[in-house]
């Protein structure tokens, strides 16, 4: 959580964290709740056993869905890059066509 950039909006003040993280419920842990809530940010996990995590499967959608479109991308897939600047230089670089198919439509 501490590696999370501050976040920017026009509009208001700024804010330093985000203000809900959402996960499956294999992040369901007392202690991570209650860090969380030491920081200000609400928990938006599913319980095990209590909750269905349908409800939070239109947030994770968008995630795995980009993440499947880069590891069609073999360099990154398999990860050949030994340094991180190197991976994400390689991951801006396969990110270009994913947006531009986006924007194109």
């Amino acid at each position: 959580m501490r590696g999370i950039a501050p976040i920017r909006s026009r509009r208001g003040p700024h804010r330093r964290r985000p203000a809900k993280l959402h996960g499956d419920k294999g992040y369901d842990y007392a202690d991570l709740r209650r860090r969380l809530r030491g920081r200000g940010i609400t928990p938006r996990i599913a319980r095990r056993g209590i909750e269905s995590s349908d409800r939070l499967g239109r947030h994770r959608w968008v995630v795995e869905r980009t993440v499947s479109w880069l590891s069609g991308c073999r360099r990154l897939h398999r990860r050949y890059e030994r340094k991180p600047e190197h991976f994400l230089a390689f991951a801006g670089i396969a990110a270009t066509p994913i947006c531009h198919r986006r924007l194109a439509k």
